[in-house]
């Protein structure tokens, strides 16, 4: 039975490692770029934002000089 050095054996491991990586990110489909819920999530931080604002324009505090109505 012939036998191996280590070296030998942990070359070999990594070649075949590397290649099956490789083989597995060729045969995956690309990611997609944009998705319903982040959309959805940026929708919902204007919408906030846009309440926040009108909020301060609607109710200026007592010590503003600020009239708006």
């Amino acid at each position: 039975m012939a036998t191996i050095s280590s070296t030998t054996f942990m070359a070999v491991a990594l070649i075949f490692a590397l290649v099956f990586v490789e083989a597995q990110s060729a045969s995956l489909a690309p990611p997609s770029t944009t998705d319903g819920t982040s959309i959805d999530q940026v929708i919902a931080y204007v919408l906030m934002l846009l309440a926040l604002v009108l909020t301060y324009l609607i109710h200026p505090s007592d010590v503003s000089s600020y009239t708006f109505f």
